[in-house]
This record gives structure tokens, C-alpha cells and sequence, in this order.
């Protein structure tokens, strides 16, 4: 097999899966004063900038109310605690996601029943579910790759059961779905709540591990802001046994700066993907995950699949092209849920996502020349096979 690379250019350099040096640098002015005014005023917990935060990202979302956390995970647990989840329950969650979608279920004494995915899509799938949804106390649904699972779908199912549908939004920051009457929503505002992870690579990324979450439910709202903050309704007055969950100031302050040109870098994403879709279509095994129009990615990754997923991996490593996998192995195979006893074959829709799928690098600052590049060395890839 010989692979026929494109030319190299002395002045090549890697192309990482994420660039947050170029992140950083396209605000680093606005980023170093929001920084320093939360050093020189030392209210390093619980600071304006996380108020601030929380009201700008709920605006954003179109929520009510939005909490900030100390991470993605966090903000599922919180969620599933406030809901009352606890031990002998059971909670539906996709079997193709990160594992931090099905940790916080076992934090609170609960089980995860697995739910295999849309072939096409990689989210839940609707009737999947509804064939498994006896008997679960709560579902949580995952917009993977920053693309919207199918709400009305998945939502009718919850309703019929009278379970709460969480979304897990860690990915999908601006995301948007239409409605079959054609109200357009936002990811994180339509179930009983959202969990948002700002861990540095996502679309809004902190510096460090950061989340939020968002709701329409007062009640659980108030109920969330207790737990997050060690149960407690003022200094030393503890009304219930909480958790230390909450947003960091100095993450808040970073998230204040890239909040408002977040818009702006979700749609640079879709132009990237676009031209990513065109100039790979057709080439060897490529699948790529077609577009749905009534519910818009922001590309958190660009996806494709191929039978040759490995080769295809190392080939473009070894050239400086930051691919990655996510996820190598469906949650339900992984050794932390062994017990379980779930066993290869019972979810194959999420096991060939496993199998094949393969990020290529997408951000706001990734360059023509790079994508290119990119586009060039996948076609090298296969004209050698």
C-alpha cells in the first residue's frame, strides 16, 4: 500500500484538534483585564462575574434561570440529585456519549440503563427508548458532537412515561432545533433542565473545568442553588446536606469575555463544516453524518466514519493532523460498568459509531489553508489503498 502525501511546506506546522493558544491570543487583552479584576478584587467564590454569567447565558439560551457549576458532570448530578434520583433507581442514557453522562447516575446510588442510538445521527434513538423506558425514573438525552438530539421524539416518549427528560448539552452551545410547528428552540431549554460543560476545548470553554446549568422550573432552581453550595440559605445556616459545586469566579470572568463572540464562532464552525462535507463527499468509505435540517449542529467535532477508522487515525497523526476518536469504546463495554454485565452486540448502532467514527479538527480559527490540508492528506490516505 503506498500513500502519495500532498508536498510538504517547510512551514507546516501541526494542526491540533482544538487550537486554544489561537483562541486565547484572538482575546487575550479582553481575557488578561477580566482576570485581573477578579485578582484585585479577591472575590475569588461566588463573585459578581458568576451572577453575570449566569444571567448572559441564560439570555442566551432563552432559559429562566441558569446555575453555574463547577463542571459538566457536576451540573448532571446536581440535576439528578434535586430531582430526588437515588438508590434502586434507573436512568436512561445513550450508550454512544462520554462517560460523564452516566457517572453522576451511579454517584447518586442509581443504575444506567443503556439506550442504543440513531444510525445516522448518533443521538438516542426515539424508539429505542420507548421500548426500554419502563420502570426509569428520569431520561437523560445527549446533543452528541453539538448536534441536537430529536426532542419532539424523544419528549413524547418521556411524556407518555411521566418521566423528566434531562439534556445533556455539554456539547452543544448555541445548538438549535425546530419544532414540527416550526418554533425554533435552543438546546438547554427544553427539557426539565440542561447540563452545559465549559471545559477549555468545548465551543465556550473556560480554563478550566467550569459548567452551568439551565432550567424553567423555579422550583428546582432554588432547589439546585442550595445543593450547589453545601445546602446552605445563608453563612453557617445549612438547610440541606449539599455539595461544593459552584462556578469559579476567575472562570466565570473568561466565560463573561467569550460569551459574546460565542454566536459568531458557532457559525464560522458550520462554514467549515460545510466545506468539509463538500470536499470529502465521495471519497473512499467516507460516511459523513448527513444534515438535519431542523436541528442545527455547532460542530463541538466534525464526524466521519470509515471501515479503515484506525489506519485513517494514525495516518493523519503522524502527519501532524490532530484527528481524534470520540468515543473508542460505547459507555456500556467500558471496565467501570462491567458489572452490569452488558455485553457486546446488545447496543450496535452505538458500537459501529465506536467502531468507525473519527474527529477531524474543526474550530473558529481553523484556516482555509488548514482545512485543505486536511481534506488533502484524507484523499492521500485512500488514493494509497
Amino acid at each position: 500500500m503506498t500513500h502519495v502525501s500532498p508536498t510538504p511546506s517547510p512551514t507546516d506546522a501541526p494542526i491540533p484538534l482544538v487550537d486554544l493558544k489561537a483562541a486565547y491570543h484572538r482575546q487575550k487583552d479582553e481575557i488578561d483585564a477580566a482576570i485581573r479584576a477578579v485578582v484585585e478584587n479577591t472575590r475569588f467564590i461566588q463573585g459578581l462575574e458568576v451572577v453575570e454569567h449566569e444571567r448572559a447565558f441564560a439570555a442566551f439560551t432563552g432559559t429562566r434561570f441558569c446555575l453555574g457549576t463547577g463542571s459538566g458532570t457536576a451540573s448532571i448530578h446536581l440535576i439528578l440529585a434535586a430531582l430526588g434520583i437515588g438508590p434502586g433507581d434507573e436512568v436512561a442514557v445513550p450508550a454512544h456519549t462520554f462517560i460523564a453522562s452516566a457517572e453522576p447516575i451511579s454517584w447518586r446510588g442509581a443504575r444506567p440503563r443503556f439506550i442504543d442510538v440513531d444510525p445516522l445521527t448518533g443521538c438516542i434513538d426515539p424508539d429505542a427508548l420507548k421500548a426500554s423506558i419502563d420502570g426509569v425514573k428520569a431520561v437523560i438525552g445527549v446533543h452528541i458532537h453539538g448536534r441536537p438530539f430529536d426532542l419532539d421524539a424523544v419528549g413524547a416518549v418521556t411524556a407518555a412515561a411521566g418521566v423528566p427528560l434531562i439534556e445533556d448539552a455539554a456539547q452543544a452551545h448555541g445548538a438549535d432545533y425546530v419544532r414540527a410547528d416550526g418554533t425554533v428552540v435552543r438546546a438547554g431549554t427544553y427539557g426539565i433542565a440542561a447540563a452545559f460543560s465549559y471545559y477549555p476545548g468545548k465551543n465556550l470553554g473556560a480554563f478550566g473545568d467550569a459548567g452551568s446549568i439551565t432550567t424553567n422550573d423555579e422550583a428546582l432552581y432554588e432547589r439546585m442553588r442550595l445543593l450547589r453550595d453545601h445546602g446552605s440559605v445563608r453563612k453557617y445556616e445549612h438547610q440541606i446536606v449539599g455539595f461544593a459545586d459552584r462556578l469559579d469566579t476567575l472562570q466565570a470572568a473568561v466565560l463573561n469575555v467569550k460569551l459574546p463572540r460565542l454566536a459568531e464562532g458557532n457559525e464560522r464552525r458550520r462554514a467549515l463544516a460545510a466545506q468539509f462535507t463538500e470536499k470529502l463527499t465521495g471519497v473512499g468509505d467516507l460516511w459523513i453524518p448527513p444534515e438535519t435540517p431542523n436541528r442545527r449542529s455547532v460542530y463541538h467535532h466534525y464526524v466521519i466514519r470509515t471501515k479503515h477508522r484506525d489506519a485513517l487515525h494514525a495516518y493523519l497523526n503522524e502527519r501532524g493532523i490532530g484527528a481524534t476518536i470520540h468515543y473508542p469504546r460505547p459507555v456500556h463495554l467500558q471496565p467501570a460498568y462491567a458489572f452490569l454485565g452488558h455485553r457486546r452486540g446488545e447496543f450496535p448502532n452505538a458500537e459501529a459509531w465506536a467502531d468507525e467514527v473519527l474527529s477531524l479538527p474543526i474550530y473558529p480559527e481553523l484556516t482555509e489553508a488548514q482545512l485543505d490540508r486536511i481534506v488533502a492528506e484524507v484523499k492521500a490516505f485512500f488514493a494509497g489503498r
